[in-house]
């Protein structure tokens, strides 16, 4: 019918509302991984900072987010979610391989993808701390599912005869401690090693956790 209005699209420049919401979002993720990850850090950003670096308003800002907490909290995740993946990419081409091997790749995955942008770990492993309750819960609550994994692998291994059978849960949380601080350091220039030197530290200490002394015995003795 000539004349008649026709309703709003919602698309400006050829993007719809969420898609126009979901990159301001990322160019605020984006700046923020800069000035919380490098510099001036977390605590020294303000909104009208983290703002003025990704190019967008207050106003915006608080169209995407509540408070910078939430940035930090987001990127926390995105970090932690891009090494899982990278680490469940690796293990499902080494699936199978001997437990060394697989070991290796995994690890080798995990830490080239954290170290690749020191950012990342000053995120997960230095900012993140102390900040509040709710991130401490958060920041728990990514390490249990780090220690699920290797729990779900040492199981694995057993099945396949490559381990001695017992409750994990304990050791892989200590270990995790072990990947965590080591890579910070290891980043941080404390630790002289390549990264390939590294990762096979790693591996000798988790094939030490998975095959104690005398595992071989205990597996030859099994009828």
């Amino acid at each position: 019918m000539a004349g008649r209005l026709r309703q709003p699209t919602g698309r400006y420049g050829g993007r719809t509302a969420e898609e126009r919401q979901a990159e301001r979002r990322r160019r605020f993720l984006d700046a923020g991984l800069e000035l919380f990850g490098a510099c001036p850090g977390y605590r020294s950003t303000t909104v009208a900072a983290l703002s003025e670096a990704a190019g967008l308003s207050t106003r915006q800002f608080y169209e995407a987010f509540r408070t910078l907490e939430d940035v930090l909290a987001a990127l926390h995740l995105q970090v932690n979610d891009w090494a899982e993946e990278a680490a469940l990419a690796a293990l499902a081409e080494a699936r199978d391989l001997p437990l060394a091997e697989r070991a290796t790749a995994v690890f080798h995955a995990y830490a080239a993808n954290v170290t690749s942008d020191p950012r990342r770990i000053r995120i997960t492993f230095v900012e993140i701390i102390g900040v509040s309750a709710r991130l401490e819960e958060q920041r728990l609550a990514r390490r249990a599912r780090w220690v699920e994994f290797i729990c779900g692998e040492a199981a694995a291994a057993v099945a396949r005869g490559e381990a001695t059978p017992r409750d994990y849960r304990v050791a892989a949380t200590a270990f995790i401690g072990s990947v965590n601080g080591l890579l910070h350091d290891w980043n941080a220039g404390w630790v002289e090693a390549t990264l390939d030197e590294v990762v096979e530290e790693l591996v000798r200490q988790l094939l030490g956790i998975l095959r104690p002394p005398g595992w071989y015995a205990e597996a030859s003795a099994r009828p």
